[in-house]
């Protein structure tokens, strides 16, 4: 016997009613969206192919970063040879026509080629060190120098990827291209100055005490700063803000007392004057290096340094145990906000240079969305026709499913703020199709009933009964391949992916439950004595 329970009744007449509501809102024009409450204006958001918007190249500078590091080597290389009382000269990064640079330096001497050897050794294992005579050269190993770029393309995506979020660029498509390029979409940024400011500061911050044996220069603005020599193992970096129209050059020294990365959380708040400021919270061991460092530098002076700028320069009044500090400076509200949206974001282990940039204008997707509009129409009006033409009556009752299954893909989509693409239409016309294969597997399922002598009410029973593992079965796989093109794919791809898995689940529900119920309906108001299959 058909029955259902009046709860069913209502959870699927309910979800039907808000699918309708959600759904509405892509309907609606701007202005009118305005005035919609923010819980009913949600609506789907269009990939750059359809939407427009801005198309960004970026190459990341990985030179920069061997140099780096052979610039710390030189450091540790010095003290080392000094320790060992080992006489050199020419101790400098050169770079040789490859581009690849190297440490270079000569000894005083035969005897003390294999202890400067080994001291290059200890400081780092993945060097190639050889030497010509008296002079040795250090480069870094080539698997360990591929390994580490690779670590710094991926590392460069997610903090890219963080600070176009937190921006708020919807949907972004943000992926490697060849070994050292990064290629970012916006959709609906037709000017995006703002975000490029955003990418490509390096934000690499760095804690390190300002050498209070040399006194600060002062520039005139605008002016390069004159030679001078700083003392060994510092040098000088031009503080932010004017002073007097003049620019203030620290003395600061290299070494890094507390670095960017331990840093947890950056704020910007306001001190007690009521100017801007950026607070910053500390991992437990920056806190405990910045406890350490303030304690033994009270009263002097340190640098808080940001892409080789000196953004502020205080004095440790007290000790600092809770890993907490305060970036305060010449800032303005959006300035303070901007520096807190880069340090949360993360510094980028390179930096990078756009190389190319190209606006995507809307009118290609104006045409895209009305072909897809015309291949989603079509798709609907020949499946319905095929259903009409093979089942009647049932074959009508499909379609109005379909009608819905569509609705609730697209409050679904709206719901998610899930971005629709060119291979996300496709995935919709996919849809249409798939929708109705549940329904003709039930209905093949009730004839076979019918012939077999069952009555109508209960050929209907057993038909859904039987139809379901099946029909369950192989949306599952499908669901699954989503799922992985959803993991593993990037912008578009994921957009298919997404309204595929969606459009599933969706007909699981159109087919099973709301064909059901209006078959039941309708069987309870003819009293069929006969089905019309």
């Amino acid at each position: 016997m058909l029955v259902i329970s009046r709860w069913k009744l209502w959870t699927i007449l309910g979800i039907c009613a808000l699918g309708v509501l959600f759904a509405m809102p892509n309907l609606l024009s701007p202005e009118r969206l305005q005035r919609m409450p923010s819980w009913l204006s949600n609506t789907i958001n269009l990939g750059l192919e359809l939407r427009g918007g801005s198309h960004l190249q970026l190459e990341v500078d990985l030179k920069v970063i061997a140099k780096e590091s052979l610039t710390n080597l030189l450091d540790e290389t010095r003290t080392g040879l000094r320790k060992q009382q080992i006489g050199y000269t020419g101790l400098l990064i050169e770079t040789k026509s490859n581009g690849i640079p190297s440490l270079t330096f000569m000894v005083r001497g035969d005897q003390d080629i294999d202890k400067a050897v080994k001291i290059l050794k200890d400081i780092d294992g993945a060097l190639v060190i050889h030497n010509e005579g008296l002079k040795i050269t250090a480069v870094i190993n080539e698997q360990t120098l591929q390994q580490r770029n690779q670590s710094i393309i991926e590392q460069s995506i997610e903090v890219v990827r963080r600070r176009v979020d937190e921006s708020g660029t919807k949907e972004p498509v943000i992926q490697r291209q060849g070994t050292d390029r990064i290629i970012v979409q916006l959709p609906g940024v037709d000017d995006p100055t703002e975000v490029k400011k955003l990418i490509g500061r390096t934000a690499k911050m760095t804690f390190r005490l300002v050498d209070g044996s040399v006194p600060p220069l002062m520039v005139p603005a605008g002016s390069p700063m004159p030679y001078t020599a700083a003392p060994l193992g510092s040098e000088y970096l031009a503080e932010e803000g004017r002073h007097d129209g003049q620019v203030r050059y620290l003395a600061v020294k290299k070494q890094i007392m507390v670095s960017g990365e331990t840093l947890v959380d950056a704020q910007a708040t306001f001190n007690q004057m009521g100017q801007p400021v950026v607070s910053l919270k500390f991992n437990s061991i920056g806190g405990r290096k910045f406890a350490d460092m303030s304690a033994q530098n009270l009263k002097k002076q340190f640098a808080i340094v940001l892409d080789d700028k000196i953004v502020s320069a205080p004095v440790f009044q007290d000790i600092i145990h809770d890993g907490n500090g305060q970036i305060s400076g010449s800032f303005n509200v959006k300035e303070a906000n901007d520096l807190a949206l880069l340090l949360r974001a993360g510094a980028l282990p390179a930096p990078l240079k756009v190389i190319e940039e190209r606006t995507v204008g809307p009118t290609l997707g104006a045409d895209s969305i009305r072909d897809g509009q015309m291949a989603t129409v079509i798709a609907f009006i020949l499946v319905s026709v095929f259903m009409f033409l093979c089942y009647g009556t049932f074959g009508f009752f499909a379609d109005i499913a379909l009608i819905f299954n569509l609705i609730l893909l697209f409050a679904g989509l709206s719901l998610l703020q899930a971005t629709l693409t060119l291979p996300g239409i496709a995935g919709i016309a996919l849809t249409i199709g798939m929708a109705v294969d549940a329904n003709v597997l039930i209905y093949e399922r009730i004839k076979e009933e019918i012939r077999a002598g069952v009555r109508p009410l209960a050929a209907i029973e057993a038909g859904y009964r039987r139809a379901m593992t099946t029909i369950v079965d192989s949306n599952l796989t499908t669901l699954i391949g989503a799922a992985v093109l959803f993991e593993f794919g990037t912008g578009p791809i994921r957009g298919f992916a997404v309204t595929l898995a969606l459009g599933i689940l969706i007909s699981l529900f159109t087919a099973l439950s709301l064909t059901r119920l209006i078959i039941i309906l309708w069987a309870r108001r003819q009293k069929v004595l006969e089905l019309p299959l």
